[in-house]
């Protein structure tokens, strides 16, 4: 990344966002729903528009989920590679939107389907980038067992990003449920090994040990909040940054 040129004005020149597949769904958290699909299109234009240098990894929880596909019966290497077509159809739904906002994007595919998707290419990704386009990995890592939590982190390492920054409708990681406990109090900043001794919900854990060996930071914000992912960009202090 060293031929990448930092955009003025920005903390950040290259960035991977995280987007949870039931975001794509709006409230409900189900299906996909276009005017949600359109507010995360929006916001990556924005700061698209700054000059940085945007990496989108989707789930597919609005679709199909593996792990709770396996608890009813589906075998779990077949819905995990179920969950990871759903997120196949995430991506195209974010590239359409994207692309009618007259961003250039292009989806990357840890599974072969040339018809839809480019086959992800590392060296390809980061060239897309240097020419201003939104990548979108889909298909998690192509491996069962492995959540769209561990693909962000294994992606933002292989194409030499920043930042992970984790999408949510909550503004940061707390010390307890703050919907259950009044009294929870949010951090604005935790290390990996406090929040892995606290068994904090950031990510999985082996998206969280793969950020940690590698000093990847993760910023968890609300993603919801208008402009919150430029204000991140910027360098404001919104969320809760997760660094060693």
């Amino acid at each position: 990344m060293s031929a990448m040129k930092k955009p003025k004005k920005t903390k950040y020149g290259r960035i991977l966002l995280k987007l949870s597949g039931e975001a794509l769904g709006g409230a409900g958290g189900v299906g996909i729903r276009p005017e949600a699909v359109r507010h995360m299109a929006e916001q990556i234009r924005e700061v698209r528009d700054l000059g940085v240098q945007v990496v989108v990894v989707v789930g597919g929880g609005n679709i199909f989920r593996g792990l709770s596909g396996s608890e009813r019966g589906i075998e779990r290497a077949t819905g995990d590679y179920m969950g990871m077509l759903a997120t196949i159809i995430n991506a195209l739904a974010l590239q359409d939107a994207l692309e009618k906002l007259g961003v250039a994007t292009r989806v990357q595919s840890a599974i072969t389907m040339a018809q839809v998707a480019e086959t992800f290419i590392r060296r390809r990704a980061v060239r897309h980038l240097e020419k201003g386009r939104v990548v979108i990995f889909g298909g998690g890592t192509g491996n069962p067992y492995f959540s769209t939590d561990t693909a962000a982190a294994l992606r933002a390492n292989e194409i030499g990003a920043e930042v992970v920054l984790k999408a949510t409708k909550v503004d940061g990681i707390y010390d307890s449920d703050p919907k259950k406990n009044s009294r929870a109090s949010r951090y604005s900043r935790i290390t990996y090994s406090q929040a892995l001794q606290q068994r904090l919900k950031v990510m999985d854990s082996t998206a969280f040990s793969l950020c940690m060996d590698n000093k990847m930071p993760i910023i968890v914000f609300d993603f919801f909040k208008p402009h919150n992912l430029k204000r991140v960009v910027m360098g404001e202090k919104i969320g809760t940054l997760v660094s060693a």
